[in-house]
């Protein structure tokens, strides 16, 4: 991530664009968890992506992979404290989908694109 941004919020949404980098957090928020049990949660998403979510997110260093070396393979995905601290941004974005979610779920009917 070193390209110009006009504005700080840029960044912020580039560390949790996507479909899933914000529920990878959720669930992460909530303990460790071990890439399978990742994909259960997130049910819906395939092998590849969530791999590739979870390595963009321990390039950029939000998730810590922790490889025990064992037969069979046990890896674990855990937050760094840099991950962490986007808890309250989730919080908040899920406050205000609370409050305005149904007018903006509403709106897609209405858009001159809708037709």
């Amino acid at each position: 991530m070193t390209k110009n941004v006009s504005c700080p919020t840029e960044i912020t949404l580039e560390v949790i664009s996507g479909r899933w980098k914000a529920m990878v957090i959720y669930w992460l928020l909530k303990g460790e968890r071990r890439f399978n049990q990742l994909q259960r949660d997130l049910s819906g998403i395939t092998h590849r992506t969530l791999a590739k979510q979870l390595k963009e997110m321990e390039a950029n260093g939000l998730v810590v992979r922790e490889d025990f070396g064992e037969i069979p393979p046990r890896v674990e995905y855990r937050l760094t404290p840099l991950g962490r601290s986007l808890e309250p941004v989730l919080l908040t974005m899920h406050d205000w989908a609370v409050v305005h979610g149904s007018e903006v779920r509403g709106s897609e009917n209405n858009t001159p694109d809708a037709e």
